[in-house]
């Protein structure tokens, strides 16, 4: 049961209707993430706008997607993992690679360079060691990369706790939370 109630997409006008319709184009529907963060179009547009210049990074988008799903199960967001299952199967992942992705494991080297510095950093809040950084490095990560491997973390905690706090319902195919990471 959400805690934050969606916005019912028929009661939206001005601003706050014109950023959720182009959510909407976007996408390819109303999404609840969408619908509830509607409840101040400021969050709204700042996600809209911080999500769509990440959907611009140097990093593939399988290298975003490993980090969404990483940084989900981490945080153990059901709604973020379960939307990002889904994204990751349509840039190229298979279902099992979505899991192994969520164990922090990818057959890709530089994607596991890029879930090893997302998840040092979040697991460090961003205080990450020497050595940690000297891997990215060594694994070919550039500073570009890592300047949007940074971003995108940033990104996808902000998603997770909203999802959190809001109880936002999952309207993706389901995935259930591993048992540990």
């Amino acid at each position: 049961m959400p805690r934050l109630q969606p916005i019912a997409i028929e009661d939206t006008s001005g601003h706050t209707r014109e950023l959720v319709d182009a959510a909407k184009k976007k996408l390819g529907k109303h999404l609840n993430i969408i619908a509830t963060m509607a409840n101040s179009p400021a969050v709204l547009e700042s996600y809209l706008g911080f999500s769509g210049a990440m959907g611009k990074t140097k990093l593939p988008a399988q290298a975003r997607e490993a980090v969404s799903l990483a940084i989900g199960e981490k945080n153990q967001c059901q709604y973020c993992v379960s939307a990002h299952t889904t994204v990751g199967k349509m840039v190229g992942f298979t279902e099992d690679e979505t899991v192994q992705i969520r164990q922090g494991v990818a057959a890709d080297p530089k994607v596991q360079a890029v879930i090893d510095l997302a998840v040092a950093i979040a697991e460090t809040k961003g205080l990450i060691s020497d050595e940690d950084f000297a891997d990215a490095k060594s694994a070919g990560l550039s500073d570009e990369e890592i300047t949007e491997v940074v971003g995108l973390v940033a990104l996808n905690i902000f998603t997770n706790f909203f999802n959190h706090v809001a109880g936002t319902e999952v309207d993706f195919p389901k995935v259930e939370l591993l048992a540990s990471v």
